[in-house]
């Protein structure tokens, strides 16, 4: 048996190496919890989708020729520009926020970050954002990076309490990222100079850009038509229940789509192109028929992975494929 002071003793000695391991774990959760909020709070998917189409703009109008250094740079403040607006978008919602379930947990909802706080980022990083954007590419790729922000926040959010017609205005700030790219690449010096090719391939991405937000948008509408309508936001599947508006919207867009996304194989000539853009958008049609006719929430979420998959699909062999020759 033990005696009693060594047993003491060895209590004692056993506590320092018990606390930094509690202490560890303490710091974990805490960075993660941390990295989630950020995750959160930026929205970091949407900002992906951003730049990627950023990126495929700029290719499509001048390929290689794109200065790489200041292109990352241009990337770097077009994120911040994003970051500003999904806090900003937050901010002005973070009331209807707490009220639905897929959006309670973000940090201001949640009363984690303070609102004042929440503004200085958002000031902080358009500010910042909208700088780089000019240092490395001029002014007009950082006009349309604002142009974006202001849509985005001023209109666009506002609008989702007021008229369905919301998502036709957030439409149009999903493909302004667009103008960011071909205004990057030169793409109106181009264009004087006799080069139609890249403004062609621009004007139909942001056309399939546009025209890819309806299905993708009233898949998720359909998804959290409840949660909407509790938040009193006026969505099309909570002005029209039974989802026949919804769907229309959708099939309209996704029979409009697809010969736009054939037009951006025609300034390269690419047939690999072609058929990729076949493939991805008669996709997306055959899904946004499903769920027309299905109108479930099934077929919601097969519609809005296909939205995902086909979006990422085009945007890929328009790199890989559709440049200029």
């Amino acid at each position: 048996m033990t005696p009693p002071h060594l047993a003491a003793e060895l209590a004692r000695s056993a506590v320092p190496a018990v606390v930094p391991v509690v202490r560890g774990d303490a710091d974990v959760a805490g960075l993660r919890a941390g990295l989630a909020d950020v995750s959160r709070l930026v929205r970091p998917r949407i900002a992906v989708m951003v730049l990627a189409t950023v990126v495929a703009a700029a290719w499509l109008t001048a390929g290689r020729p794109v200065d790489t250094g200041r292109f990352l740079w241009l990337l770097a403040g077009t994120a911040l520009v994003a970051a500003s607006s999904s806090i900003a978008n937050q901010i002005l919602e973070r009331r209807f926020d707490q009220l639905m379930k897929r959006t309670a947990a973000r940090p201001l909802a949640a009363g984690r970050l303070p609102v004042t706080t929440a503004w200085w980022l958002t000031a902080a990083t358009l500010c910042i954002g909208t700088a780089v954007c000019w240092l490395a590419a001029g002014w007009q790729p950082a006009a349309a990076a604002a142009a974006t922000w202001l849509l985005y926040v001023l209109l666009y959010t506002p609008l989702k309490r007021i008229t369905p017609l919301n998502t036709a205005v957030g439409a149009v700030a999903g493909a302004l990222p667009v103008a960011i790219g071909w205004l990057a690449a030169d793409g109106p010096a181009r264009l004087a100079a006799g080069d139609a090719r890249g403004a062609l391939t621009a004007a139909a991405l942001a056309t399939v850009l546009y025209l890819w937000q309806f299905p993708h948008f009233m898949a998720i509408a359909w998804l959290y038509r409840t949660q909407y309508a509790a938040a009193g936001m006026r969505m099309l599947t909570v002005v029209d229940p039974t989802g026949l508006r919804a769907a229309g919207q959708a099939l309209a867009a996704a029979l409009a789509l697809l010969p736009a996304a054939l037009v951006l194989a025609v300034p390269s000539g690419s047939v690999r192109m072609f058929l990729s853009a076949a493939v991805c958008g008669t996709v997306y049609l055959v899904a946004t028929i499903r769920f027309a006719v299905r109108r479930d929430d099934a077929a919601a979420r097969v519609l809005l992975l296909s939205s995902l998959g086909s979006l990422l699909g085009l945007l890929t062999a328009a790199v890989v494929f559709g440049g200029p020759s």
